[in-house]
């Protein structure tokens, strides 16, 4: 499997041995930066990493930050991409199997480097399951992506704000 990676200065030496892991295991990896401790801005490495999935030049990809929310967030931005900031194995599995996430994101300075690693053999080696309702899902969140003549829409969310005032969303 082809990975695309990327981090922030603050977590260099972390995706160094995340990208050693992954090609010990036989994965060929795209090492999208950063590759020093000098102080540099995640959105940078968080598009480079996936614009390579999202383009197909990579199969999945992998973001890591202090946190893991700044670079996570920052590679959602890229049209295409889905990104789950996971901390746990489960919510690994959910994001594959449920979302059909693309890019895994996680916090290099909160998460340790074992759990790291199981993290990342679980998402690597789930499937999404395509089904009616997961389709329809993913779907929906596809939906939601506006634009900036729509983010001064005050209205834009009528209509979900109506069907909860009706008594929520039933099981569809």
């Amino acid at each position: 499997m082809k990975i695309s990676i990327g981090c922030d200065h603050i977590v260099t030496e972390i995706k160094d041995n995340v990208v050693k892991y992954l090609q010990d295991k036989g994965h060929e990896v795209i090492d999208n930066g950063t590759y020093d401790k000098v102080r540099t801005h995640y959105p940078i490495y968080g598009k480079k990493t996936a614009a390579k999935v999202v383009s197909g030049e990579a199969d999945l990809g992998i973001v890591i930050c202090g946190t893991g929310v700044g670079i996570s967030v920052s590679s959602d931005k890229v049209k295409g991409a889905r990104t789950a900031l996971v901390g746990n194995v489960e919510s690994a599995r959910f994001a594959r199997e449920t979302l059909n996430a693309n890019i895994l994101g996680m916090g290099g300075r909160i998460t340790g480097a074992g759990l790291m690693e199981n993290i990342i053999d679980v998402f690597l080696a789930t499937a999404y399951k395509k089904t009616e309702e997961n389709e329809r899902l993913i779907a929906k969140i596809d939906a939601i992506a506006i634009d900036a003549a729509q983010v001064k829409d005050e209205h834009l969310f009528d209509e979900f704000i109506e069907k909860w005032d009706q008594g929520g969303y039933p099981a569809e």
